[in-house]
């Protein structure tokens, strides 16, 4: 019996194909849904510069605070383009969270999974920036060989073909 889902989005291009994908699954199961969005740690390159400009308390003051910071607008940015685009439907009603995190995408919603116990993942086969010659995306490979519970990816091989051309 599926209860609960969690969907992992990139907030590309795609994302709200994915997510139709998510909120027929939900509402046919009458499941609740969470979202998930990993955010890449910043660059070797970056944090050296950052390290370059700023002393030490600052920039632990920037790691702590400000990651929060970025993190807490992007999960309400989140919510925002959600509300934009469903309006006040009732799919709304079927999310139950939107968490963004930190770290390594498939380790973050792996991580999720298990910690929310889903039983349900949905993500795209795809980022943003893959090509048409890329089956499959690095993140989506991972989770479907690490996945503890079963997956439902949305193949996005015809529509990154549909747009390119």
């Amino acid at each position: 019996m599926i209860r609960s889902m969690l969907y992992a989005t990139d907030l590309g291009v795609y994302a709200p194909f994915v997510m139709q994908h998510a909120l027929a699954l939900a509402r046919t199961f009458e499941a609740q849904l969470y979202v998930i969005h990993a955010v890449e740690p910043m660059g070797q390159f970056a944090e050296s510069l950052l390290q370059s400009y700023l002393d030490e308390q600052t920039l632990e003051r920037l790691h702590s605070q400000g990651v929060n910071t970025v993190m807490a607008n992007i999960e309400q940015r989140v919510l925002e383009s959600f509300r934009d685009e469903l309006g006040e439907d009732a799919d709304l009603a079927v999310i139950k969270a939107v968490r963004v995190r930190q770290g390594d995408p498939a380790q973050v919603i792996l991580e999720q999974a298990q910690r929310l116990a889903v039983d349900l993942l949905i993500f795209g086969s795809h980022a943003e920036g893959a090509g048409v010659d890329v089956p499959i995306g690095r993140t989506a490979v991972r989770l479907l060989q690490l996945s503890p519970v079963p997956v439902y990816m949305v193949p996005l091989a015809q529509h990154l073909g549909r747009r390119k051309g």
